[in-house]
């Protein structure tokens, strides 16, 4: 449900990103509409490195479970709070003001949820299993994103693009508040995890989480950022950007690129799981480099096919998209949390993962999109991903395998700082 919402924010900013910009900012062409927008998208990515900092070692003092309850309120709280804003013609540069500030918000909470999330979920999940059920983690993400990107077409469709530009753009930002309501309700029935009740019980928790995570875990951190850099770009430009991409760059009109991102979404919940249980069987390394390749030859052939001009070569090219994506999806949730010991996992996980976010994720559809106004080569996008496939080939490479192993081994690990020389 955490992630469910998280996305749910980035599908409702990636699919009405004009119509944002036209409230928020005092914008000239629509392509500055976007780009405000997508600005505003980046914003939140600021602050996620300082809600790693904290939430995460905070996770690893005081457990998973209270630091989960506290994002998801902060998350949809401050999502809520968008809608209730004024427009830029009603308060001028105060709108913007505060959908920066509200942006901050929800990338500081946004900083603890999903490194806590993967915890959780890989020391809840049996070892033999953790890939199948940490990928229902990304079905969350998917979902959300899926929901927020239905709540804009349906709104769309039934207010009609004169009532969304004047009221209807607030209705999918409130709401978040019952769907985070939801969400904290589940979280506070939940009892924390195994691990973490094991080594409360051993008094083996950190006195100073963040001091351990900077003095131990350094190595692995920079391993797992430069490991994500593909996640992050393919994420949030496949996801994120590509309806901007369809209507702004290629000029494609009505519901048809909204209804084709959707079905290609839902086609990606449909795998993701099964993916997800694969890697159980045959590892993690099978598919992450199948991914890493996919993303160094397919994008050219995507993006020329999106650009065909036909329905059918739409869908085919955002599947060539979507797949090497899935794959990485589907193994990042039981990848990461393998690469430290419990006393130090949230923390450290947290402060890697969303360190990477915000140098390359929150970044990736606003540097897109002025590539592409700025050169006119609409194929900007193939290249950035293919460039994220290079740099993170190395990582996946060195990265070991994990599938199956038992979490439990890294606690008795005598390298905790160096877990792959010590395997």
């Amino acid at each position: 449900m955490g992630n469910c919402i998280e996305w749910y924010d980035f599908g409702v900013f990636g699919f009405m990103p004009a119509v944002l910009g036209a409230v928020f900012f005092d914008a000239a062409t629509p392509t500055e509409n976007v780009l405000g927008t997508f600005a505003v998208l980046a914003v939140a990515f600021v602050a996620r490195p300082f809600g790693g900092f904290v939430f995460g070692p905070l996770g690893d003092r005081i457990g998973r479970r209270r630091v989960l309850a506290a994002t998801i309120v902060l998350m949809s709280g401050s999502t809520f709070a968008i809608g209730l804003f004024p427009s830029y013609q009603t308060a001028g540069v105060l709108t913007p003001i505060l959908v920066v500030l509200a942006r901050l918000v929800q990338g500081f909470s946004a900083g603890g949820e999903y490194g806590g999330a993967a915890t959780f979920i890989a020391e809840y999940a049996p070892d033999r299993r953790r890939g199948f059920l940490g990928s229902w983690l990304e079905f969350g993400s998917l979902g959300g994103y899926l929901l927020g990107a239905g709540v804009v077409t349906a709104c769309t469709i039934a207010l009609g693009d004169a009532a969304m530009a004047d009221w209807g753009w607030r209705v999918p930002f409130l709401l978040a508040g019952p769907l985070g309501l939801v969400g904290l309700y589940l979280r506070t029935r939940l009892e924390d995890t195994p691990l973490f009740a094991e080594i409360t019980a051993k008094q083996q928790v950190e006195a100073s989480p963040l001091k351990a995570v900077l003095r131990t875990q350094w190595r692995p951190i920079l391993h797992l950022i430069g490991y994500i850099v593909l996640l992050n770009i393919a994420d949030y430009v496949a996801l994120t950007y590509m309806e901007s991409y369809l209507t702004t760059t290629l000029g494609l009109s009505g519901r048809t690129p909204l209804l084709v991102i959707m079905a290609v979404i839902v086609g990606m919940m449909a795998l993701v799981g099964p993916v997800g249980a694969l890697t159980d069987r045959l590892g993690r390394k099978p598919f992450l480099y199948a991914a890493c390749a996919g993303f160094l030859v397919l994008p050219i052939p995507a993006f020329t096919l999106m650009d065909a001009g036909s329905t059918i070569a739409l869908v085919a090219g955002l599947a060539l998209i979507a797949l090497p994506l899935t794959f990485l999806l589907a193994t990042i949730p039981s990848v990461l949390p393998a690469m430290f010991p419990t006393r130090v996992r949230y923390g450290a996980f947290a402060i890697g993962y969303n360190l990477s976010t915000a140098l390359f994720a929150g970044t990736a559809p606003y540097i897109v999109t002025k590539l592409v106004a700025s050169t006119g080569d609409q194929l900007v996008p193939a290249y950035y991903l293919m460039g994220a496939a290079l740099i993170a080939a190395v990582p996946i490479h060195l990265l070991p395998e994990t599938a199956g192993k038992p979490l439990r081994a890294l606690d008795d690990d005598p390298a905790p700082a160096e877990p792959a020389r010590a395997r």
